[in-house]
């Protein structure tokens, strides 16, 4: 073997995936791998190029790899050595949708997929790499954290390009496939195939497992060829064992199981095996369609969107997005920044298509989503929240303008009911007269609401305080943006009343660390997840943020991941709680989407006991967090 593959091999089996493999194997991939210098900036495939028959390893040197959108070009990942890059091959069949280009001068090792295809069919642990790879996007290096190695997907995305969603969601299949017995004729066969008009059926033995499959291709290759007469049974030309899968199979399973196979079709089983009956079928062409519904795709159907009912069906299969993620354990933030993004395309378009009914606004505005829309935080059909501010205009026009505003608003609100967001029970929403009004007016409010808290009501309502611009006149957000901050400069009264009010909520464990359930009602015996648990922190963090006088940041985690950095000494609370606020809501929206409700009341009942644990876990940091505000706002009462 040369020396130039035997280096090869030595660094490839450094690094993931190919640290799998033995080293007779890396050799033998090594003497087909072709050796590339790059000169800085040297462009090796970019968006809309024709697949390559290779995948990319950095020997060294920095790989930028960048995508065009809205004609600006953003870097959505650097590829360092021992990196992977370029996968996109071995998945898809359409074109590059990302740019490669080396930062400086670079070495790159390009490993046919040819060659490499069987190492991947037969090592699980390769396949669940590329697999995983797949499913979330981050960097690996041979000293990072994540011991199990991470590859560089290539495939855009729409949402900071974190994590490969479209690769988790299940397949829409045939689940009615063409089915016939071993002994049939192949003539008859043909025709039932014909008259169907479908280029497959699958051949059943007893109790309707699978024994075979044949395909236009066989009947093609070996009947019109004349190999077999036309008067042979059909058991003499099927394809034999079929490749079989359990029905909610994901798109990369299914992908990489007809690359193992090199197979165009799997039989989808009550089981998974062939030992029980046939359920459906997928083909080559369901994974293509299939990976039309990733979020890219979602939001550019949402924007095309003419009618309620087109909204509602992209709604749903966000649903089904967020479902499979989670069964996927996909990280729950990278869910939920997909999940608001597709939430707020909606709204937007749900305002868009009011205006498109009302003629053009008779001035600028902004809608602005508040509470836990405002928080990118809705992963469930909650009910929506949102406010309508309009710039001032004349006196004698304002009955008219905040006329036509309560029009947009009442229309834009019923289309979102229509797609599964429910009005909101107190009326929080911009087609209600109180939070439908001019800047000037809604300044006041919020004077009103910080500098005398508590004095018309003893509900501040804080949901007010988390808001995030859907449509409209961005400077218009900025201006309350100001308002709210300046407002809070030293207002120990505001503070105070915020900061008993985030005390207030009941405590989620007893003294006997035992979970604290409803005792009454409905729910009796369950736990109420939401103003237990998830509601200290919200308020919390909120309180906090506002009160070191940070700008821009709604999101519940990230409010936390930034006050570790902001106030360092208590950095650790800060942390426990980010991540307590993930865990609580990925429990929330389990119980949510098995339910089919808000998953605010969890039943313990349910629930295994490492769950349990891990849910009581998640509740622990909540006592830090209390003390950490009785002390930095010296609370002692409860008003």
């Amino acid at each position: 073997m040369n020396t130039i593959a035997e280096h090869i091999a030595d660094f490839l089996k450094e690094y993931p995936p190919f640290n799998n493999l033995t080293f007779q194997e890396l050799s033998d991939i090594a003497t087909n791998i072709r050796v590339l210098n790059l000169e800085k900036h040297t462009v090796l495939f970019q968006n809309n190029d024709t697949l390559h028959d290779s995948f990319y390893v950095v020997a060294s040197g920095v790989i930028n790899l960048t995508t065009i959108a809205d004609a600006e070009e953003t870097i959505i990942n650097k590829c360092h050595e021992g990196d992977i890059f370029g996968l996109r091959p071995f998945f898809a069949k359409n074109n590059y949708m990302m740019t490669a280009k080396a930062r400086e001068e670079s070495i790159i090792y390009a490993i046919p997929i040819a060659v490499f295809r069987p190492f991947v069919a037969n090592n699980s642990d390769v396949l669940n790499f590329l697999l995983e790879s797949f499913a979330t996007n981050s960097r690996h290096t041979k000293d990072s954290v994540n011991s199990n190695g991470k590859m560089i997907s290539d495939t855009s995305f729409y949402v900071d390009q974190q994590s490969e969603m479209q690769y988790i969601q299940s397949l829409n299949y045939n689940n009615s496939p063409l089915t016939t017995e071993a002994t049939h004729i192949v003539k008859d066969v043909a025709i039932l195939m014909t008259e169907a008009m479908v280029d497959n059926i699958i051949v059943c033995g007893e109790k309707s497992r699978p024994i075979g499959i044949v395909t236009a291709t066989d009947l093609a290759s070996k009947i019109a060829t004349g190999r077999y007469p036309i008067t042979e049974t059909i058991d003499k030309i099927m394809s034999s064992p079929v490749v079989t899968v359990i029905e909610n199979v994901s798109l990369a399973e299914a992908q990489l199981l007809m690359l193992k196979h090199n197979v165009t079709h799997l039989c989808v089983t009550k089981d998974g095996t062939s030992k029980s009956a046939v359920k459906g079928i997928i083909s080559e062409h369901d994974l293509i369609v299939a990976q039309a519904s990733n979020p890219g795709v979602l939001i550019k159907e949402i924007k095309r969107s003419q009618l309620p009912k087109d909204l509602k069906q992209i709604r749903d299969r966000l649903s089904d997005l967020i479902q499979n993620s989670i069964q996927k354990n996909i990280p729950i933030s990278h869910v939920s920044n997909i999940a608001s993004e597709i939430n707020l395309a909606i709204i937007k378009r749900s305002v868009e298509l009011s205006i498109l009914d009302l003629g053009s606004p008779p001035a600028r505005f902004a809608w602005l989503s508040i509470g836990s829309q405002g928080r990118k935080e809705q992963l469930l059909l909650t009910d929506q929240d949102s406010i309508l501010i309009f710039e001032d205009v004349a006196p004698e026009k304002y009955r008219e303008v905040k006329d036509y505003f309560l029009r947009l608003a009442k229309r834009a609100t019923t289309i979102l009911e229509k797609v599964g967001y429910e009005f909101c029970p107190n009326g929080h929403m911009g087609s209600n007269m109180l939070w439908c009004k001019s800047l000037t007016d809604w300044t006041k409010q919020y004077n009103s609401w910080m500098n005398t808290p508590g004095e018309n009501s003893n509900d501040l309502s804080s949901i007010f305080f988390d808001y995030e611009i859907v449509f409209g006149e961005p400077k218009i957000e900025e201006v309350i943006e100001n308002v709210i901050f300046k407002n809070a400069v030293n207002n120990t009264l505001f503070f105070d009343f915020l900061g008993n009010d985030a005390l207030k909520k009941n405590s989620p464990l007893s003294f006997f660390k035992k979970f604290i359930v409803e005792e009454e009602g409905p729910h009796k015996t369950k736990f109420d997840i939401k103003t237990r648990a998830l509601m200290p922190l919200i308020d919390a963090a909120r309180l906090l943020i506002l009160n070191a006088n940070i700008k821009g940041i709604k999101n519940t985690y990230l409010r936390f991941k930034q006050l570790a950095i902001t106030d360092s000494k208590n950095a650790e609370i800060y942390l426990s709680c980010a991540e307590a606020f993930l865990t609580l809501s990925k429990f929330r929206t389990v119980e949510g989407l098995k339910n089919d409700d808000s998953g605010q009341y969890i039943n313990l009942r349910e629930m295994s006991k490492t769950d349990k644990e891990k849910l009581k876990n998640a509740l622990t940091p909540m006592k830090d967090l209390e003390e950490l505000i009785k002390s930095k706002f010296q609370l002692t009462q409860f008003s």
